[in-house]
């Protein structure tokens, strides 16, 4: 694994109001070229759209086929024109060991998107990611809208926040 430049992130909020609007933040992070070598971990509780961005990120970046979630396989990988990706669920993890008892380690050291929902499950055993995507939902009943806290930790990650801003 190479080096990776950590900076103090950048930090920067935003607000998906719908589903539409989740889907066009993933569109402009997927026509990002550093999405290409990313780690891209995903942070929130159960239904707070974690899977649907990733859905709509992998649309954007040309994934064919179903899309679902890996919270059983833990890992489902993904192929885009020119771009291998792997999806990571870790929320059945009981310990962070597990990451590596599964052979899983290895898969960061490979060029491609990596993304992880509940990276916190193996903390300790993942790399620094580029970009930390926190997702609330606002608690509205009735609303979709989804506050983000989002960190660039890299200079990839950077880029990408750079992108994703309307």
């Amino acid at each position: 694994m190479s080096a990776i430049e950590i900076h103090p992130p950048i930090v920067e909020t935003a607000l998906w109001p719908d589903e539409a609007a989740t889907g066009a933040w993933a569109a402009r992070l997927a026509a990002s070229p550093a999405i290409r070598d990313a780690f891209i971990a995903l942070h929130g509780d159960l239904g707070a759209g974690k899977t649907t961005f990733v859905r709509h990120l992998l649309r954007a970046l040309g994934v064919q086929g179903r899309i679902k979630s890996p919270t059983y396989a833990v890992v489902e990988p993904h192929e885009a024109p020119g771009l291998a990706i792997w999806h990571f669920d870790f929320y059945r993890f009981g310990d962070p060991r597990e990451l590596e008892d599964a052979g899983l380690r290895d898969i960061f050291a490979t060029p491609g998107l990596k993304l992880a929902e509940w990276p916190q499950n193996a903390a300790g055993f993942l790399p620094t990611a580029d970009l930390d995507i926190h997702i609330r939902p606002t608690g509205d009943e009735g609303d979709d809208t989804r506050r983000l806290h989002l960190e660039g930790r890299t200079a990839t990650g950077r880029a990408l926040l750079e992108a994703a801003r309307p």
